[in-house]
């Protein structure tokens, strides 16, 4: 079995990734299907940090009709994996978010997201949000 080599987080193309994964952030914090719609693949697909699973459509019709509305998404540095024409990218961010109509605390999360590259254009194709618990005591493992 022929195994790939990730190319390291630097490099001209881990830049282009992280560049096209913020312009994905502000484009959904503007409410901005039309330039969500070209950073998304067409079989996008969301998880959501309670287990829904959202398709493009359903996603971007969500934040269309403000069900969905991003009111901040900071992200923090991105770790970038790259195999070939598909990458991976995994940071923490700030986000605060109003679901339908109820005001979510601003909070941090986990986020990994695939990429693959189509004709040229990098295009979210997964996408995975993991809320961090703040802990008061130490966790039993």
């Amino acid at each position: 079995m022929t195994q790939t080599a990730a190319v390291p987080a630097g490099g001209a193309i881990a830049e282009q990734i992280r560049d096209v994964e913020r312009a994905r952030l502000r484009a959904l914090v503007a409410g901005d299907i039309r330039a969500a719609s070209e950073l998304h693949a067409p079989d996008f697909q969301l998880v959501t940090p309670v287990g829904h699973v959202l398709s493009k459509d359903a996603y971007l019709q969500a934040i269309a009709t403000g069900d969905i509305d991003y009111v901040e998404w900071e992200p923090g540095p991105i770790d970038v994996r790259i195999h070939g024409n598909a990458a991976v990218i995994r940071y923490q961010a700030t986000l605060e978010v109003i679901f339908k109509h109820r005001r979510v605390p601003r909070a941090s999360y986990w986020h990994t997201d695939t990429y693959e590259n189509a004709d040229g254009q990098w295009q979210a194709v997964w996408s995975q949000a993991t809320a961090i618990e703040q802990m008061t005591e130490r966790p039993r493992l």
